[in-house]
């Protein structure tokens, strides 16, 4: 078995030894902090490379999203938790209920602060965690591994293609085993680490900066944006009340008394409190044309014969 293994691991363009950094015990700190970040200015280019691979996930999860799917994010180690990280985000920056995306880790909840490696070697688990939550034709599962080979992602991306649910595989690794089962393989090669078989680093940089596409671009799809202002934020701590205000003055030109009023009379909703200042209408009026524009409130806007080029955003 370890040999099979070994085998495998040879072959990944993430396990191999960097002709660069094979000094870098020898280094100073500043030269050492140089060749890392070196390396980590390759990631943007490998990412690049695989943008059309993005996009067409980022359709995939807009359709789902839009029609009562989920977002799943499955992963081991490393990948697993920023899936988690990047799910947990969501709902605050989106608006977006509890569950519309999801992510879990190999080992379950532990094994976001302790590592649980032996997890990752669990096909069965993924399944029963996909079983748990309900996972349906209409979901979209996003199977997290660097290697591509990661049993425990392999067993859920089998099991979610098995039940219709659209697949996504985003490795490192061109052609791994992820990447066959998957319906969509995003790989960007981002070459070997700074510290051979380390992936957390250049690997799980170029893996998150594809999740934060994947959810900014799916949810601005989805109207949760006005123009670059996020309009479906939710206003739980000081911080993003005063956040929420800031949007509606940015997104009216109006002043921080305005802004407050209409979000005390829109009982926080960011979104309708612009509405209302732009169009003069009640909060129920307002309220109802954003949900005949199925909460996209720049269509809400053309509907009431606002005219879009009078407020701040083009």
């Amino acid at each position: 078995m370890h040999r099979e293994v070994l085998t495998e691991l040879e072959s990944l363009v993430s396990e191999g030894r960097n002709p660069r950094t094979d000094d870098i015990d020898r280094m100073s700190p500043a030269d050492l902090l140089r060749r890392m970040n070196d390396e980590d200015s390759l990631v943007p280019a490998a990412v690049e490379k695989v943008l059309p691979a993005i996009e067409a996930a980022v359709e995939k999860i807009t359709h789902a999203l839009r029609n009562g799917g989920r977002l799943i994010y499955i992963g081991a180690g490393t990948s697993g938790r920023l899936g988690v990280l990047d799910a947990s985000e969501c709902p605050p920056t989106f608006g977006v209920p509890e569950g519309m995306v999801i992510g879990l880790i190999a080992g379950g909840d532990r094994a976001l602060r302790q590592s649980v490696e032996g997890a990752e070697d669990d096909e069965s688990a993924a399944v029963q965690q996909l079983e748990q939550i309900g996972m349906s034709a209409r979901d979209v599962v996003v199977g997290l591994a660097v290697s591509g080979r990661t049993p425990y992602v392999l067993g859920g991306l089998r099991h979610a293609r098995k039940q219709g649910a659209v697949t996504v595989a985003v490795t490192c690794n061109p052609g791994s085993p992820a990447s066959e089962i998957a319906e969509l393989s995003i790989a960007p090669v981002v070459g070997p680490e700074v510290l051979t078989g380390s992936t957390r680093l250049k690997s799980g940089t170029a893996q998150k900066l594809v999740l934060n596409m994947l959810t900014t671009a799916s949810m601005i799809r989805l109207g949760k944006a006005f123009g670059n202002l996020m309009v479906d934020l939710q206003a739980n701590n000081t911080k993003l009340s005063a956040r929420a205000a800031r949007v509606v003055m940015q997104a009216t030109g109006c002043g921080a008394d305005a802004a407050n009023n209409a979000l005390l009379l829109a009982n926080q909703d960011v979104k309708l409190a612009i509405l209302v200042l732009l169009t003069g209408q009640s909060v129920p009026e307002a309220k109802a044309g954003l949900e005949r524009a199925n909460g996209v409130l720049r269509e809400a806007l053309q509907a009431s014969g606002y005219d879009n080029q009078k407020t701040n955003i083009d």
